[in-house]
């Protein structure tokens, strides 16, 4: 699919980094994923949103509403309400949603935010970038526990590092993966001189 293909070559001129990186889950890397240098560029947003909701209704659609935790979620739950709202056809129109890392401190001191949790709706999760897939699994959490029923999982790019295995109780959905981005000679070379010298300029 010739949007995927240019999902793929944005997400390596954007956000892939190659170094020595600490990642949130306390793992080291060698490479990196900013993916809200995509997510949040304006063709980077639109094919994101496109790719979601096409999987989406691939995977037989019924969802009411997108969300996910802030604030990696934030720009893909934003551009898929919208592109779902022109294009409905896709998989939509979907509400957007997002979950707060902790519940707001005032008012109505809730832990969704964009929308009232009516029970039993049912709910994509998304995420940009699932490593061990703990941020996702918080955010399913949060959302089950307002009453949202989960119906599909997704993610911008899979670092297939244990993340699909810890969300193996729901649809889970890869736009892309790490082998994928990684998959070029010239990439490969860098990354093999940085673990022969991790001091190494990319």
């Amino acid at each position: 699919m010739a949007e995927r293909r240019r999902l793929l070559e944005i997400l390596r001129e954007r956000s892939l980094r190659l170094g020595r990186f600490k990642l949130a889950s306390g793992q080291e890397s060698h490479y990196y994923f900013d993916a809200k240098l995509t997510t949040l560029h304006p063709e980077g947003a639109y094919l994101t949103a496109r790719l979601v909701l096409l999987a989406l209704r691939d995977a037989g659609g019924g969802v009411r509403a997108i969300g996910g935790l802030t604030l990696g979620a934030d720009p893909i739950v934003a551009a898929v309400a919208a592109v779902s709202h022109r294009e409905p056809d896709l998989c939509g129109p979907l509400q957007g949603f997002i979950v707060r890392k902790e519940a707001k401190g005032h008012g109505t001191e809730q832990w969704i935010e964009g929308m009232e949790a009516v029970p039993g709706l049912p709910v994509a999760v998304v995420d940009d970038v699932c490593t061990t897939g703990a941020s996702t699994l918080r955010a399913i959490r949060a959302a089950e526990a307002a009453g949202l029923e989960v119906k599909a999982v997704l993610c911008v790019v899979d670092r297939q590092q244990g993340g699909a295995q810890a969300l193996r109780e729901y649809p889970f959905i890869a736009l892309t993966t790490a082998s994928e981005l990684l998959d070029t000679p010239e990439i490969q070379q860098q990354l093999i001189r940085l673990s022969a010298d991790p001091a190494a300029a990319p």
